[in-house]
């Protein structure tokens, strides 16, 4: 929908819940996106915000709505820029309306009103629950003759919106490491839900004239990613030296996360923020729009060969079957709740496991957490919130800093407070293919 001069790619409800048919929408906002700065901007003014939302219409305008452009850049020049045409609209009482959309709805945004929406299938492969959000009065609903509504699968990643994300990574990728001095490489995983994971390439530039120690310049880095755009919705933020290894590429995940653990300190190299703003979709805090973020940084020399075999491994009580998920990564299954003494315990029954295994997965079931790379993003990062689920062998706190000084220990367990994983339902599937195929022939 149009906002103002803000354009982005939205979820609205049409139908159920509490909304009046035909006269009531419920708008799904989401954090850190345009719409919520106008609606403030309009409540402060006392005035319903006017909304247009538009369906169908050239694709360089559903992907211009997704872009995540900085707040005061036109997404309508943007669109035009992408086709070669100029957005062609028109104004109907005051509301912007696209000449080439195949639907548009107008409305108004009261404040203060809101209904439920929800619950929704979405994007990191779960369902997005019940929650009030604003409510829109529909003036007028215009439509072309033969209009297509369009439409999109979302899912568990790889999903048709997987293709935005590529096109989007594609487009900015050598734009954003412009935007801030010293990074390099940025890649907001898919296969963990986007937001979740973001693992980059900066630089340590500041002391050349020391041997390099500890992470300096990438931690500065960090911080500016962190309240960049949507790359603040960041809950894992990785970060590595790019003169360490001038081939490692965000994109090769595998040889990704052996050079991270390969060389991270696991007493030095946390550092978390509590208490903060997470995606609005991911429900591994206790609360929507709230949870934590930690950034682990890696630079220097290899201190450590990581496993690749488990070899004779001995597991306290209520830990077990044990895998290797990729070298330096165990996942183990649990059966009892989380004690500190249990994993204290497992670093003195296998001395070299901080060596051979920096990183151990706590999960529901380790076989398909190890089976693919993919398996192993999603579930590490989409099912655990910082703050609440790192623990770490011997850990300790020391001058309001967390570390450890065995294995860091991530409990990626589904939660009572979690959303429930979104399973596909063959018989939903088959009709969405019958629609769809009268219109790839």
């Amino acid at each position: 929908g149009i906002m103002a001069s803000n354009i982005g790619m939205y979820r609205i409800q049409l139908s159920g819940n509490d909304y009046v048919l035909n006269k009531e929408i419920g708008l799904h906002y989401q954090l850190h996106r345009g719409i919520g700065v106008h609606q403030t901007k309009a409540n402060q003014k006392g005035q319903p915000l006017k909304v247009s939302i538009f369906v169908g219409g050239p694709p360089a305008h559903s992907f211009a709505a997704v872009m995540p452009l900085p707040e005061g850049i036109s997404e309508t020049t943007f669109a035009g820029f992408l086709s070669g045409n100029r957005f062609r609209y028109s104004y109907w009482e005051d509301y912007c309306v696209s000449l080439d959309a195949d639907f548009v709805i107008l409305g108004e945004v009261y404040p203060g009103e809101n209904k439920p929406e929800g619950p929704f299938g979405d994007h990191l492969g779960y369902y997005s629950l019940t929650h009030d959000f604003p409510l829109m009065k529909v003036k007028k609903v215009l439509a072309k003759k033969d209009g297509i509504w369009a439409f999109t699968v979302v899912g568990r990643p790889p999903q048709e919106d997987t293709q935005f994300g590529a096109l989007i990574h594609d487009i900015t990728g050598s734009i954003i490491p412009k935007e801030i001095p010293g990074l390099h490489e940025v890649n907001a995983v898919d296969e963990a839900g986007v937001h979740p994971l973001l693992l980059t390439i900066g630089s340590e530039r500041y002391t050349p004239y020391q041997k390099l120690k500890q992470p300096q310049e990438v931690l500065t880095i960090a911080n500016h990613i962190l309240g960049f755009g949507q790359m603040s919705l960041a809950k894992y933020l990785f970060i590595t030296n790019k003169s360490d290894n001038p081939e490692l590429s965000t994109h090769d995940y595998e040889a990704y996360f052996r050079h991270v653990l390969e060389r991270v300190n696991w007493e030095r190299d946390l550092h978390f923020h509590t208490k903060t703003t997470i995606d609005t979709l991911d429900y591994s805090g206790e609360q929507i729009n709230s949870g934590s973020k930690v950034v682990i940084a890696s630079v220097g020399e290899p201190i450590r060969d990581l496993a690749t075999e488990i070899g004779d491994i001995k597991l306290p009580q209520g830990f077990q079957n044990p895998k290797v998920v990729i070298p330096g990564v165990l996942a183990l299954e649990k059966s009892e709740t989380i004690q500190q003494k249990d994993l204290d315990e497992m670093q003195s029954s296998n001395p070299k496991l901080k060596e051979d295994f920096p990183l151990i997965l706590l999960v529901d079931d380790s076989d398909f957490v190890s089976k693919t790379i993919s398996n192993f993003l999603w579930v590490a990062f989409t099912r655990s919130n910082p703050s609440h689920d790192i623990y770490g062998i011997h850990s300790f706190v020391e001058h309001k800093h967390w570390g450890c000084k065995g294995s860091l220990v991530i409990d990626a367990c589904i939660k009572k407070h979690h959303a429930p994983p979104l399973i596909l339902e063959p018989e939903v599937e088959r009709k969405a293919e019958q629609i769809v195929s009268k219109y790839l022939t």
